[in-house]
């Protein structure tokens, strides 16, 4: 299934942190990607989200608006936004 991808928007990007900001259309995704540094998600809409993870498992998770989580370098995933609303998020990655 071919799906549009979701925005990057660098913020800021320097020696300590790079901050991107994600906005997904329903249907949209990241693509497949593993993540190279700690990193900490804090939402700006609801989040309904399908993970798509390695050993072809996936599994759906909700994050409400304002909230935040952290996660260690090397998660390895494509997002999905499966809600029928867009979802946004900004992610810090701690290099």
């Amino acid at each position: 299934m071919e799906r549009t991808a979701a925005a990057a928007t660098m913020l800021i990007d320097n020696d300590r942190v790079r901050v991107t900001r994600f906005d997904f259309a329903p249907g949209a995704e990241t693509t497949w990607h593993r993540h190279e540094h700690d990193y900490v998600i804090t939402a700006i809409t609801d989040l309904n989200m399908r993970l798509e993870e390695p050993g072809n498992t996936e599994r759906e998770v909700t994050v409400a608006a304002g909230e935040a989580y952290f996660r260690d370098e090397g998660v390895e995933h494509n997002v999905i936004n499966v809600g029928s609303e867009p979802m946004s998020f900004v992610e810090v990655e701690l290099k």
